[in-house]
């Protein structure tokens, strides 16, 4: 695997909560439970991974990125297609809230907790989702290389050389199949220019849809007719560009999809990116303690979840990386 960051450099390590903890959730069985009987398997699944995550990355900063909206509305406002299949079923009047298993839910508080007490920064945008809060947090860094942690392909977008290093392990198939991605890897694998990789990533999923996130396409083009359209015009501009152009020499079959397809281009495009000039807020500064904030608390929740060997292995996490 090619390296975290580069030598000497010890990165701003930045986690996607939600894509974590569910992944954790599915990962292990309901029948690790707390003393009480409750389930604890996201929780101890997801501690567990930031203390491998630390260990893997060796970061001297951390922060833990919160959907504080998970489906935006300015997104549904131009695609309403946007996440509508994870709506879960609410009475008339109540707002819309994501689908998320019942034994789940509850364990968010938990794993808040143990964050709080083990002093490890969240950090969220008011309306916005965590892809946006990563997306920014990224794109500001000047200091310290940036590695984002998500299961979600959309953040590929933020992988990046310039002006600051920012590579994604992607977690979608498990921490022990992660993927370290840079610009290089981006346009390697999924055929969009080197130039641009990462902006090029978030216009060719516009191109071919995400069934994920409910966004329809471009009818017709799938992945390997958007790759080599972006590798051939370079962007969705570009490419847009030269469908408008009856002197080009773009086949008509893909030039009637693109002015077909007019209308969810023009909306789409925003949805897909990311935005990278949240008013994001950190609950605590991102630099990783030495010791818990709150070793009592962090103590007892660890007893009462009972989660103490998972909390242990964090702890000497936070030993090794924090200051």
């Amino acid at each position: 695997m090619m390296s975290m960051t580069a030598p000497g450099k010890s990165p701003l390590l930045l986690l996607d909560g939600a894509s974590l903890w569910f992944r954790a959730y599915y990962a292990l069985p309901e029948s690790i439970t707390a003393p009480d009987g409750r389930p604890v398997n996201a929780v101890r699944g997801f501690i567990d991974m930031v203390a491998a995550l630390m260990a893997r990355t060796e970061p001297t900063r951390l922060a833990v990125c919160l959907d504080l909206n998970w489906r935006p509305q300015f997104r549904v406002d131009l695609v309403p297609s946007y996440k509508a299949h994870r709506v879960a079923e609410a009475a008339p009047g109540t707002p819309e809230s994501e689908e998320v298993p019942d034994t789940l839910t509850p364990q968010v508080d938990m794993i808040m907790d143990v964050l709080a007490a083990a002093g490890i920064a969240t950090a969220g945008a008011e309306g916005l989702e965590a892809d946006d809060v990563l997306g920014t947090l990224a794109a500001l860094e000047r200091r310290d290389p940036v590695v984002v942690v998500s299961g979600d392909r959309d953040l590929l977008q933020v992988a990046a050389d310039e002006p600051n290093q920012v590579k994604v392990l992607y977690v979608g198939r498990g921490l022990a199949k992660a993927e370290l991605f840079g610009p290089n890897e981006v346009a390697e694998k999924y055929g969009v220019p080197l130039d641009r990789a990462g902006a090029a990533y978030a216009e060719l999923a516009l191109l071919r849809g995400d069934a994920s996130d409910g966004l329809p396409g471009v009818k017709g083009v799938g992945e390997k007719t958007a790759s080599t359209l972006m590798l051939r015009y370079g962007s969705v501009v570009a490419l847009r560009d030269a469908a408008l152009n009856p002197s080009s020499d773009m086949a008509q079959g893909i030039r009637a999809k693109l002015m077909g397809a007019s209308e969810y281009l023009d909306a789409a495009l925003p949805v897909v990116r990311v935005v990278t000039d949240a008013d994001v807020r950190l609950s605590r500064s991102d630099k990783i303690p030495a010791t818990p904030a709150d070793s009592e608390e962090l103590a007892r929740l660890a007893n009462e979840l009972g989660i103490v060997n998972a909390v242990d292995r964090l702890v000497a996490a936070l030993a090794t990386h924090g200051a």
